[in-house]
């Protein structure tokens, strides 16, 4: 374990910070598209549109056992974590992207605040909170170590969403980070 893994104590410190998360308007923080399986690219500008979701990530191409046929989920077109939850696990700004989602928001969104089929408005885009579980799995452990997936999955982590929520676009539009995400 590396010093930029965090202990279950230090996770578990961070919570009151996660709960303070705005709860109606917060802050788009980081856009990532992912172009290739466990490739990243750090947008300034980002396009969030009906079919492709964030365009130019492989959402679109990914295969999920939640479908029947095993294409794309059209309710995970976008993973969206917490930005105070990525600092908390991944430490500084550059590494938030290794966890694997496309937006990273200083928002609260736990269930109570955003339950499925809350609409929230980001830049020039609506997109809709989905009901599709977002967990850690081996890959969130590998990047930020077991005490971190356990945290994002306890009972604790998945009362703030600590692994992040799934959203759908609704009408695209353009996206940066420093852009207002409101609670419609």
């Amino acid at each position: 374990m590396t010093d930029l893994m965090r202990t279950t104590d230090e996770l578990l410190a961070g919570l009151d910070h996660i709960r303070k998360s705005p709860a109606n308007e917060g802050t788009l923080e980081l856009v990532v598209r992912r172009p290739a399986v466990d490739e990243r690219e750090v947008l300034d500008v980002g396009v969030l549109d009906v079919a492709e979701g964030l365009v130019g990530d492989t959402w679109r191409v990914r295969r999920s056992t939640r479908t029947e046929d095993g294409s794309a989920h059209p309710d995970m077109q976008l993973n969206i974590m917490n930005a105070r939850v990525a600092a908390l696990v991944a430490g500084e700004r550059g590494r938030w992207a290794l966890a694997g989602d496309q937006l990273y928001v200083d928002l609260d969104l736990s269930e109570g605040n955003l339950p499925p089929g809350t609409r929230l408005s980001l830049g020039g885009a609506v997109i809709e909170v989905t009901d599709q579980p977002h967990r850690g799995c081996d890959k969130f452990s590998g990047r930020f170590g077991l005490d971190a997936l356990r945290f994002v999955n306890s009972t604790e982590g998945m009362a703030v969403k600590a692994r992040g929520i799934n959203a759908k676009v609704v009408s695209g539009g353009t996206i940066r980070p420093g852009d207002k995400i409101t609670k419609l």
